[in-house]
């Protein structure tokens, strides 16, 4: 329907026996993980009455999880026993006014100003269906109707999600209740931002909180706690709840506006410390962590070897792995202990890499993903190939010595065609016929890195070539 307006002409009948006009928040705690979920403490004090009561919660989200809900009465836990516990969202909107008002009267006008007033046959399939007082039965589109008018809101559509309960409550007057549950639609990452210096020997380092709430609430003045790490979700709600409710209902430790991190369980536990207000629809960003000098190493790898994905069998051909890369990667490493300056944990998240240039312009020269990174590891960084280097790798000889020998000579050429610099370039080779194998020969020197790699580092002069060379002898069982 192009236009559709909702008149309400004698009032909104919302549902009826709520104790008391629901009150704003006392206090909302919310606990982010960064896997699209967020637990909620929401607190609020109602006047209930001595007896049976029905108690309103709106502003919930919208992707709440309803078997996640827990209620209680801070002021009176014992006196306020829960009855009945309902997730009430059968919204307002054109369909289900539709759906309700089936053999009522309703009136519609069109584009042309035609009104048309009858009994409601149907709403379905993109019409509306009236029988008049005559009893002629009218057709209309729904995508020719301008507005349609509806005497009144029908007993049990609402405008917003609501969680309602039956109370029995002890004692009349007010009482703190704290509402907790589950909802999606609500993540935070991690956005970090690197100027290294221009002799690539040290850099700065911002760290920002990115959340993301698109739950279909705000929560306003929120003590905002978010968990990093892999958080296990098993399918059961009340072991989900069980978990969760630990970690958001630790007591606030974060003092002024800084964010304070602690260890909770095996994962990382950032809180927030000031109220935070995370709107709906909303993308906001708080600074957590940053470092200024932090020691740094910037070196290039050229990686011409095949794909290896573990040793299955021995592989005879001898054209496999010809991949014919010649990019020679450049990479950033740096180390998260406080010796090198930074002396933090990093949350995954989004690396942006900058560098200024000759005017003072700062220009991003790569960007990647970091991995949960505790304290004290390291990370590198690919970020990107290098224009002025050059790689290539060939096969020069292939012999079957026996059955189960196989002997083979690689060759690759490294070219450096930077103007003056001088550079270190790692060349990991894979070693991927099968498990027992023997370097016969090699040009340089080499480590081995594990039971299927080694690597070679060689200097290239600006302007030159580099040759590496080197004979692996394979054998398996007969």
């Amino acid at each position: 329907m192009r236009k559709l307006v909702l008149f309400v002409l004698i009032g909104l009948l919302l549902t009826s026996a709520v104790v008391a006009q629901e009150p704003p928040p006392d206090g909302v705690n919310l606990t982010i993980y960064n896997q699209g979920t967020a637990l909620v403490q929401d607190r609020r004090t109602f006047t209930l009455e001595t007896g049976t009561n029905t108690l309103d919660f709106t502003d919930v989200a919208a992707q709440i999880d309803p078997t996640s809900v827990s209620f209680k009465s801070l002021t009176d836990p014992a006196g306020t026993i829960v009855l009945e516990q309902n997730y009430v969202y059968d919204l307002v909107g054109s369909g289900a006014l539709l759906n309700r008002y089936l053999d009522e009267i309703i009136e519609v006008t069109m584009m042309d100003g035609t009104t048309y007033t009858g009994q409601l046959l149907s709403g379905r399939n993109g019409e509306i269906i009236l029988r008049d007082d005559g009893g002629q039965v009218v057709v209309v589109s729904m995508e020719q109707a301008r507005d349609v008018r509806f005497p009144a809101l029908p007993d049990g559509l609402i405008t917003r999600p609501t969680l309602r309960w039956l109370l029995q409550n002890a004692q009349t007057g007010p009482q703190q209740v704290e509402l907790t549950y589950l909802t999606g639609g609500i993540n935070w990452s991690a956005d970090y931002i690197i100027l290294l210096n221009n002799d690539n020997n040290a850099l700065d380092l911002n760290g920002w909180i990115t959340l993301n709430n698109n739950s279909g609430a705000s929560f306003e003045d929120a003590l905002v706690k978010l968990v990093a790490g892999d958080v296990n979700r098993l399918p059961e709600p009340s072991r989900q709840m069980e978990v969760m409710e630990d970690i958001a209902m630790a007591a606030p430790t974060g003092t002024g506006g800084a964010v304070q991190q602690r260890e909770f369980f095996e994962y990382q536990l950032y809180e927030i410390g000031r109220p935070v207000t995370v709107a709906n629809n909303e993308t906001k960003q708080v600074e957590f962590v940053s470092g200024a000098g932090i020691s740094a190493n910037t070196f290039y790898v050229y990686d011409g070897s095949p794909q290896f994905y573990g040793y299955g069998g021995p592989i005879t051909d001898q054209y496999y792995g010809a991949m014919g890369v010649m990019d020679v990667q450049n990479w950033l490493e740096f180390m998260t202990d406080e010796a090198s300056g930074l002396g933090a944990d990093l949350p995954a998240g989004r690396i942006r890499v900058y560098q200024e240039d000759i005017d003072g312009a700062a220009l991003l020269i790569g960007e990647n993903r970091l991995d949960h990174t505790p304290e004290g590891e390291d990370v590198s960084l690919y970020l990107g190939n290098a224009f002025d280097l050059v790689g290539e790798r060939r096969q020069t000889t292939f012999e079957i010595i026996a059955e189960n020998v196989i002997e083979e000579t690689y060759e690759i050429r490294l070219r450096n065609r930077k103007d003056d610099e001088a550079v270190e370039i790692r060349v990991p080779e894979t070693l991927f016929r099968w498990s027992n194998w023997e370097i016969l020969n090699a040009s340089d020197e080499f480590t081995q890195l594990d039971s299927s790699h080694i690597e070679f580092r060689v200097s290239v002069e600006p302007g030159q070539e580099r040759i590496i060379t080197y004979t692996v002898r394979y054998s398996w069982p007969r």
